[in-house]
């Protein structure tokens, strides 16, 4: 997939920023990060460094997913919100669209994930040498084939709520790893990170910023 790597070239939406934080609305298909080799340096880091030069990164979200992503302005702010990740103090929310009608209206997966080594990046349930992974989900509508729902992930592993979607049967609509046949066949994986609460690092007030979700 590397060779066809085509970033969207929308420009940067930012959502808020201050003397500490930067929040970003993430288009689909662009990587947060630079990947190995020139044709994948293009990346949400590099573009938002041409504008706030100090910016540091926190977290990263999949190529394919859009939405809401923090950056510190300050290595203090790094620290502080480095340690909220990693303490699960932070609150992600997201909205995806998934193939077929979910019975259920709500529900946790609890699997463990790690790497599908030969398919990597590919991630797969193990339950002897996974690490936790859970996610509460929330069907907003169910209607003509597929399922909106909202994701909350407990934990964050690579691929987490792509995984247990697909372990739950519903894949999610345009997953280029996951999804097969015509629940493959969409412009992009309908996957969006619509809102991120965390404590500010300057006080530690609480906030929430959202992204709309653009499918």
């Amino acid at each position: 997939m590397d060779d066809t790597y085509a970033p969207p070239t929308d420009p940067l939406v930012v959502l808020h920023d201050d003397h500490e934080v930067l929040l970003v609305d993430k288009p689909s298909g662009l990587l947060s990060v630079p990947g190995k080799g020139e044709h994948l340096s293009d990346c949400l880091i590099s573009r938002v460094q041409a504008v706030f030069p100090q910016a540091l990164l926190v977290h990263r979200l999949d190529r394919d997913t859009s939405g809401v992503m923090v950056f510190a302005l300050t290595p203090h702010a790094q620290r502080h919100l480095g340690l909220q990740f990693e303490k699960r103090q932070t609150q992600k929310t997201y909205v995806a669209r998934v193939w077929g009608e979910m019975a259920d209206q709500t529900g946790t997966v609890d699997l463990p994930l790690i790497v599908d080594w030969p398919n990597r990046p590919r991630q797969m349930v193990c339950h002897k040498t996974g690490k936790q992974a859970v996610t509460d989900w929330r069907v907003l509508r169910a209607r003509n084939g597929e399922s909106r729902v909202r994701l909350k992930p407990k934990t964050g592993r690579s691929h987490q709520l792509r995984v247990h979607m697909l372990a739950l049967g519903h894949p999610i609509l345009g997953d280029p790893f996951y999804a097969t046949g015509a629940a493959r066949d969409y412009p992009r994986l309908m996957l969006h990170s619509e809102s991120l609460q965390f404590r500010h690092p300057d006080g530690g007030k609480g906030m929430r910023i959202r992204a709309k979700v653009p499918f």
